[in-house]
């Protein structure tokens, strides 16, 4: 299976898994927010920092948009969704934010007005959101930038996930296994279709988790998940859809380094004994020893005066 490489680094079977915090809409349209997620995914040890784009009229109906819903926008649908979009001018400051610090950042673009803002700053991927997935064209215009494709399967059939990855082509394309509830319960995870989607599919397997703690990320790892993707808050009292389902930063820096470590305690599948378990041979029972008998020995008794502790044990 070949790595993909994104922003000059493998992911793929055999490399350290790539993680990505999500800051999505989590900044409710406040730049200021977004620089603190971004600061706080650093300090992490995120590799990436992952934002949400929609043409708001291009993505909903204009039913939906008129919707009643209160928030701190307005009292309407469209009002929240306009509310949470960043314009140019904020994304010039997240571009310059994250290259100050030294992270990698792309998007997930809901519609092909998303993709083309997206790609005047020269993204290293594109994420392609679940809802997205059973949308052709928008796969299409994806591919037609060149850059490698993370695709997301919550809510998605493996007959649609067929579908998508025909449209979209295997190369330069990682699949994230995912449950499309905010949050997921445990029981609805299903980490074993991690293995499953790597052999039907031959490309890297990833997971985006929107689950409660830190357990099922972990897990997708030692399943073979090469990236693991989770929804990155200040707070998750803040006001907000996806706050509930995300991980603060204490949890996001613990998510890191617990991926690590599965993956230094992994090793290689080759059963070996360790130098450092040669101090425990003495555990084993040596065969053919009674209760109460010396154990047989395999050389002679050495000569001249027997001793404890290195000196003469006496006449």
């Amino acid at each position: 299976m070949k790595s993909v490489e994104i922003a000059g680094r493998p992911v793929g079977p055999g490399h350290p898994c790539f993680t990505v915090a999500e800051a999505g809409i989590n900044h409710n349209g406040d730049v200021a927010i977004a620089q603190k997620l971004i600061s706080a995914a650093l300090l992490a040890g995120a590799d990436a920092v992952k934002f949400q784009k929609r043409t708001v009229d291009a993505v909903f109906s204009s039913e939906r948009l008129a919707a009643p819903v209160e928030s701190p926008f307005g009292n309407t649908y469209g009002d929240l969704k306009r509310g949470l979009e960043l314009g140019e001018a904020e994304y010039r400051t997240i571009e310059e934010y994250c290259r100050m610090s030294s992270i990698v950042w792309y998007a997930s673009c809901w519609d092909e007005a998303s993709v083309d803002f997206i790609e005047q700053f020269e993204p290293p991927c594109y994420k392609i959101a679940s809802p997205s997935l059973t949308d052709d064209a928008l796969l299409r215009h994806h591919r037609s930038c060149g850059r490698p494709i993370i695709l997301s399967t919550g809510m998605s059939s493996i007959e649609q996930i067929d579908h998508a990855v025909e449209v979209l082509g295997t190369d330069d394309l990682i699949i994230l296994h995912s449950t499309s509830t905010y949050p997921a319960s445990l029981e609805e995870l299903n980490l074993q279709v991690i293995p499953v989607l790597a052999e039907r599919y031959g490309v890297p397997i990833g997971y985006s988790g929107h689950e409660v703690g830190l357990a099922g990320s972990v897990a997708a790892r030692v399943l073979g998940a090469c990236m693991v993707e989770r929804h990155l808050t200040l707070d998750r009292a803040m006001w907000g859809s996806d706050q509930a389902a995300s991980v603060e930063p204490g949890g996001w820096a613990r998510l890191v380094r617990d991926i690590h470590a599965v993956e230094v305690a992994m090793g290689d599948g080759v059963k070996r004994v360790y130098q450092s378990e040669l101090a425990k041979q003495h555990l084993r029972r040596v065969p053919g020893q009674v209760p109460g008998h010396a154990p047989p020995t395999t050389s002679p008794p050495a000569t001249g005066s027997p001793t404890l502790g290195g000196e003469p044990a006496g006449p």
